[in-house]
């Protein structure tokens, strides 16, 4: 493999990982998915990754992007999501990491990609927690919404890890 291709595969992944951490905040992180999976097969000339498999990633970020739209719509006013503080950012970006650096001896490659998201998740989660805590009982959010947030991130990171997953396994196979 030349230097070229090897940055290449590098910044292919590392754009992955830039989805998974996007998900986490409500951001088009599917999208960005499907496009780094579109351009790589654009540059390699559709050898690992052909028509189909960019149909069927089209599709699934279509669809996690639609769950993510229609979820939000049926909230109520009370459970709208506020802006995150910078600690929830770190706290992910830390969780991520420490995440794939423990699953990925336990189950390799799946185990590194599910830790990160896993991790990222936690970390915001925790932070939020915390967060709650520190509020006045009126002030806080209601539980509710705290499950919401993470059953929305759950079901868009599992139809980004599956995107991944297939995407990976047609360039490796």
């Amino acid at each position: 493999m030349s230097f070229f291709a090897a940055a290449g595969l590098t910044v292919f992944i590392l754009i992955l990982f830039a989805g998974i951490f996007l998900n986490l905040f409500g951001l088009p992180g599917t999208v960005v998915i499907f496009f780094d999976v579109l351009l790589y097969a654009l540059l390699t000339g559709f050898e690992s990754i052909g028509i189909k498999i960019i149909l069927f990633l089209f599709f699934s970020a279509a669809i996690a992007e639609a769950i993510e739209f229609f979820w939000i719509v049926s909230e109520t006013p009370q459970q709208q999501q506020t802006a995150r503080p910078r600690k929830s950012l770190k706290a992910a970006a830390l969780g991520a990491i420490v995440g794939a650096f423990l699953l990925t001896p336990l189950f390799w490659g799946p185990g590194m990609w599910i830790g990160f998201f896993a991790g990222g998740l936690a970390g915001i989660l925790i932070v939020e927690i915390i967060r709650q805590y520190q509020l006045k009982a009126p002030d806080r959010t209601l539980s509710s919404v705290i499950l919401n947030m993470v059953g929305k991130n759950i079901v868009k990171g599992f139809i980004s890890l599956c995107m991944i997953a297939f995407s990976l396994s047609n360039i490796y196979s």
